[in-house]
């Protein structure tokens, strides 16, 4: 892979140009900087900045205005190789908190490895309804220790209004939901995005992860999707390694209010 060239194309395709990410949420431009505004429980934020020194104080200052403006918390999602070099710290200095640095990884799904199956007495089933985005947020909820309040907002209503657009699974044994994650798609791209992978505690390492990732990967490609992205925590990056991943930047969420 040339991950310089697969970089570029992510950084046009799914910041510069993205889409909105469910019913209800735009894509805005406010000069340098593309923004993604959707209603109190949903994903607030900015995806995108060409920034450089001379001006970047003053962006950051309009982003913190206009969400304000709208009683939003947000987020500044920044990658590694955003410029200026020191923007991480200008967000600091403005009134941002840093969560943890992930791993941009990506893959072509013509080259993983997409044969892994979930270990015996666990089976995957894909959420539809509210009784399965229940058990996924469970999972969510177990594994990652945050509230799922606002995923399960989310994911309701694109099941509700554009399920074509997400892919939600869960990992059951017997009747106990151990696993979940799903696969954010967007019509005519490039990239799908696998997001929410998590485990609870007591059923890592038996492979049920990557059976998730593999289970994604396989509706990806018959999709006709050509990349797969995943923002990789330092225990799921030797997995999707292993599965075929590569590592071209860094992502940190930066946060604003809450």
């Amino acid at each position: 892979m040339d991950h310089s060239a697969v970089l570029a194309l992510y950084d046009r395709d799914m910041r510069e140009n993205p889409a909105p990410d469910g019913p209800g949420a735009r894509i805005e431009r406010a000069g340098a900087v593309v923004r993604h505004v959707a209603d109190p429980q949903g994903w607030n934020g900015v995806l995108w900045s060409a920034l450089d020194a001379a001006g970047a104080d003053r962006a950051i200052r309009d982003q913190i205005a206009y969400f304000t403006s709208l009683g939003r918390d947000f987020e500044w999602k920044l990658y590694g190789h955003d410029r200026p070099h020191d923007l991480g710290a200008r967000l600091l200095a403005a009134g941002f908190r840093a969560g943890p640095e992930e791993t941009l990884m990506i893959a072509e799904t013509g080259r993983l490895a997409l044969d892994a199956e979930p270990p015996a007495g666990v089976r995957l089933v894909q959420v539809t309804d509210r009784a399965g985005v229940d058990l996924l947020v469970d999972v969510h909820e177990k594994a990652f220790g945050t509230d799922g309040t606002r995923l399960r907002h989310r994911l309701l209503a694109r099941l509700a209004d554009d399920p074509g657009t997400v892919v939600a699974v869960v990992a059951l044994a017997g009747d106990e939901p151990v696993s979940a994650a799903r696969m954010e798609l967007t019509p005519g791209a490039r990239f799908a995005g696998l997001w929410g992978g998590g485990t609870v505690a007591h059923w890592r390492g038996r492979g049920v992860y990557r059976a998730l990732v593999a289970h994604r990967a396989r509706v990806a490609a018959a999709l006709g999707y050509r990349y797969l992205q995943v923002d990789a925590a330092a225990m799921s990056r030797p997995i999707l390694e292993r599965l075929g991943f590569h590592a071209v930047s860094t992502t940190t969420p930066y946060l604003y209010g809450g």
